[in-house]
């Protein structure tokens, strides 16, 4: 799948599955903006990203900021000359039982979750529009985004809601040509499940490590997902391959969740 000439921003992209994706689109042609809070770690990814012989430049943005998600894709379309794909990978997990969830707790992260890809959403397509052109919107949604997970009931409903988000924006977008589609992980070994793993830990007092062992025990391709499994499905719908497809929130997790 080739991305030459294409310019494409990630959020959330300083470590973890982000940076594989910015990875993925970069060697696959693609130039890259990379967006993130983490100025030092985005520094680090960008080195990577020239390195594979494209061009690429960092914004730090707060997601949940809708002021900072305009002016990063604006950033994008001047550094590089365009503006091509946008992928909201930007999130935070929540490990709480419902009892205990605070309105705090909910509303930091439905405003990174959620409003962050919104406003992701918003902006990509009005750039898309004004540019005259297609375009391709990528969301980060989960298998907890099919199943709700217990202790993760927050999360479930963050991720449940982008898919809602991204089936609205499908139908709203499809008459510009703008495609919008979400990946759906499962258990991907980066520090968002070491701290996953580490606050079962402290609910539920299980060893630390046994949360994350059970879960991908439960996985039929017998091992742990990687941010470059993740990546593959991201490069294929930021591709033409993926013209035809809009409206889905396709699962990556090895065979955890059916559908």
């Amino acid at each position: 799948m080739s991305l030459k000439g294409k310019v494409a921003l990630v959020t959330g992209s300083s470590q973890g599955i982000g940076r594989g994706i910015a990875l993925r689109l970069a060697a696959d042609g693609a130039d890259i903006a990379l967006v993130d809070i983490q100025a030092e770690k985005l520094a680090a990814v960008k080195s990577e990203v020239e390195a594979l012989g494209v061009k690429a430049t960092t914004f730090e943005a707060d997601v949940s900021k809708r002021d900072q998600v305009y002016a990063a894709i604006d950033h994008a379309e001047q550094k590089l000359g365009g503006f091509d794909v946008m992928v909201n990978n930007a999130g935070i997990a929540q490990v709480k039982p419902l009892a205990d969830v605070t309105p705090e707790d909910t509303d930091r992260i439905f405003r990174i979750n959620v409003d962050g890809v919104l406003w992701g959403i918003q902006a990509a397509a009005k750039k898309f529009i004004a540019r005259g052109q297609k375009g391709k919107i990528v969301n980060a949604s989960s298998i907890a985004g099919h199943d709700g997970f217990e202790m993760l009931g927050i999360y479930s409903a963050t991720k449940f809601a982008v898919r809602a988000l991204t089936q609205a924006a499908a139908k709203e977008y499809a008459s510009q040509g703008i495609t919008v589609n979400a990946y759906c992980p499962g258990i991907v070994g980066t520090d968002m499940w070491v701290e996953i793993d580490e606050r079962f830990s402290e609910l539920t007092g299980a060893p630390k490590g046994e949360t994350y062992k059970k879960y991908v025990d439960g996985i039929a391709l017998g091992r742990a997902q990687t941010p470059e499994d993740v990546a593959a499905l991201v490069a294929f719908f930021a591709s033409s391959d993926s013209d035809y497809i809009t409206g889905q929130s396709f699962l990556t997790d090895g065979g955890i969740v059916y559908r």
